[in-house]
């Protein structure tokens, strides 16, 4: 069976936002290490998860639902997603399906943390 290529580690930088750094590719095979990384990045205080693209190497439709399944997850929390570090093609995509409306992008971490 297929292994996932991707590392995701959760960071808490306030009481109420986290940062889920991921390297590697994001497809169907990811999808336990994304939801173990979100459970690690939810606390009761949690109003805000971070997702950092800068090490993303790949993602596919099935990366992009998974994506899609968290924000769901997220917004029943009470939370809200944001997101730095997307290549150019990525932003395109994101843009395409109009992930961009639901989930803000910015250039870096620190312009993320401070619209969190």
């Amino acid at each position: 069976m297929p292994q996932a290529n991707v590392v995701m580690h959760a960071r808490r930088v306030t009481p109420t936002t986290s940062i889920i750094d991921i390297q590697g590719d994001i497809s169907a095979f990811a999808e336990q290490e994304l939801m173990r990384a979100y459970t690690e990045a939810s606390a009761p205080t949690t109003r805000t998860i971070i997702l950092n693209f800068t090490g993303l190497e790949y993602m596919n439709s099935s990366g992009i639902g998974l994506i899609v399944t968290l924000l769901i997850r997220i917004n029943r929390q009470k939370q809200r997603m944001l997101a730095f570090g997307l290549s150019d093609h990525y932003q395109h995509i994101f843009e395409l399906t109009r992930l961009n409306d639901a989930i803000k992008i910015y250039t870096s971490e620190a312009a993320a943390l401070a619209a969190a």
